[in-house]
This record gives structure tokens, sequence and C-alpha cells, in this order.
């Protein structure tokens, strides 16, 4: 995982996080690899992080930056 440490959440921001990853990780199919789910809430952090909020939009892109991702 990238170093946030100089990001900020609210406990309200927190949530939303945490309910854009669930929705995320929830529409992958299974097997779901903890690699993906590290990409995912990698994404969903730097997002947050320029001031995104809409949940929707955390999931969208971090589901389209997943499809990028080079693999291994």
């Amino acid at each position: 995982m990238k170093n946030f440490s100089d990001a900020a959440f609210s406990p309200e921001e927190i949530e939303l996080m945490t309910t854009a990853l669930d929705a995320s990780v929830a529409s992958l199919p299974d097997p779901v690899h903890a690699a993906h789910v590290n990409l995912i809430a990698e994404s969903i952090l730097r997002t947050a992080n320029t001031g995104e909020r809409d949940v929707a939009v955390l999931k969208r892109i971090a589901l389209m930056e997943l499809q990028i991702a080079p693999r291994a």
C-alpha cells in the first residue's frame, strides 16, 4: 500500500470510502484477490484525497483503474 500519511478524513468520509470499497469488491467476480482489494483501496484513498466524496464516483474510478492496472 502506498503511503497516505498526509491524508486526513473525517469519520463520515471514512464511512463513504468504506461503502465504496465494499461495493467495488462485491462487484468483482470470484475469486477476489488481495492484490485487487489493495489496488481498489489505494484508488479510493487517492481519489478521496483530491476531495471526491460521491460513493458511485469513487467506485467507478477504482474499478476503471483496476481494469487498466498492469498485470503481474
